[in-house]
């Protein structure tokens, strides 16, 4: 087993913003402090979210995530990018949600394998531009 992902960062001109956005689309609460070196944020205006701490129905114990999953993919044609998946109950809705907030849907809802109660996936870019995803069964 390699070494899990136990943090995540999105980093934009306007955090104050983000944090609006992200809060809204997800339900993220975030204590306000200063990243580990003023190279990542201005003090005082890094958001912590705690892991673990919001629902997904369905999954781990207590409807919460126990980990994050990950992958290497793609190949010829396809952009470089970081991207992270959000466990949401309906990934239109989500992807509707992001663009009433400023972004915009970039993919989805796409099956990841055919079947009743299939995992599906969708891609949007925030207001920033950086590209996320929402994952969830259909």
């Amino acid at each position: 087993m390699g070494l899990p992902v136990v943090h995540f960062e999105i980093v934009g001109a306007d955090p104050a913003m983000l944090r609006a956005f992200y809060g809204e689309l997800f339900g993220w609460d975030f204590d306000l402090g200063d990243a580990s070196t003023p190279v990542v944020s201005r003090p005082g205006e890094y958001g912590f979210v705690h892991g673990g701490a919001n629902p997904v129905p369905g999954e781990g114990a207590n409807g919460r995530v126990p980990g994050i999953n990950g992958g290497v993919a793609g190949g010829a044609g396809f952009r470089p990018q970081v991207l992270f998946y959000v466990g949401v109950p309906d990934v239109e809705a989500a992807l509707r949600q992001a663009e009433a907030l400023g972004g915009t849907r970039r993919m989805g809802p796409e099956p990841a394998r055919p079947g009743p109660g299939a995992l599906v996936v969708g891609h949007f870019a925030d207001p920033e531009g950086n590209v996320v995803g929402v994952a969830g069964t259909a």
